[in-house]
């Protein structure tokens, strides 16, 4: 069944973003492959983990992101439509919670699974063993990105899945509490999309 709030045009280029998921995690493998481990192996490991996950699950469960931006710039707080402050509120379920604290076990695994046949793409990237320092960096941003573009996905199929009768009752999230209660990445503007893209009525 077709919800009202599916025509939000943020929720499907959010949701979009899971197609960069792979590219960071090509772009993990190929720093991994740089060189023999410096460090043991489970320091190594552990570093790329902390710098992938904790910022992102912080984030998550702190401030979640807000969707309704783009690149460098963000809607306004106060020129958020009713419907969109609903979609915030829904961010704030504590299934999202559950969403973001379930995912980074699944992300460990997949980074695990990379970090063990990384060596197989040794010979690949354009780099000297003795880069390896600079792969371990590049490794933790990568998989810091790719966190970002897994969960951020992740919690807008969370709130596709949203029944349209929940949505119906859900409060629109107060615009006064946005700013301090949601990540609001780059400028704020007042429209960032065209016009016939935008949700016509305004809180």
């Amino acid at each position: 069944m077709i919800r009202s709030f599916w025509s939000e045009p943020f929720i499907w280029i959010h949701l979009a973003g899971i197609a960069a998921f792979p590219i960071w995690l090509g772009i993990l493998l190929l720093s991994l492959a740089i060189g023999d481990p410096v460090l043991p192996v489970w320091l190594e490991f552990s570093l790329i983990a902390i710098i992938g996950i904790a910022p992102i699950l912080w984030m998550q469960l702190v401030k979640p992101f807000n969707i309704f931006c783009i690149l460098v710039v963000a809607l306004k707080p106060e020129v958020l439509t009713v419907e969109q402050r609903k979609i915030l509120s829904l961010f704030k379920r504590p299934l999202e919670k559950v969403g973001a604290i379930a995912a980074p076990l699944f992300l460990l695994w997949v980074l695990w699974q990379i970090y063990s046949v990384a060596p197989v793409a040794a010979g690949i990237p354009p780099l000297a063993p003795s880069w390896r320092i600079v792969g371990l960096l590049v490794a933790g941003v990568a998989f810091l990105l790719a966190n970002l573009f897994f969960q951020i996905p992740l919690s807008v199929l969370g709130v596709l899945l949203t029944k349209e009768s929940e949505f119906a009752t859900t409060e629109p999230y107060p615009v006064e509490r946005i700013p301090a209660d949601f990540t609001i990445a780059g400028f704020q503007v007042d429209r960032i999309l065209p016009k016939k893209l935008s949700s016509k009525t305004l809180s």
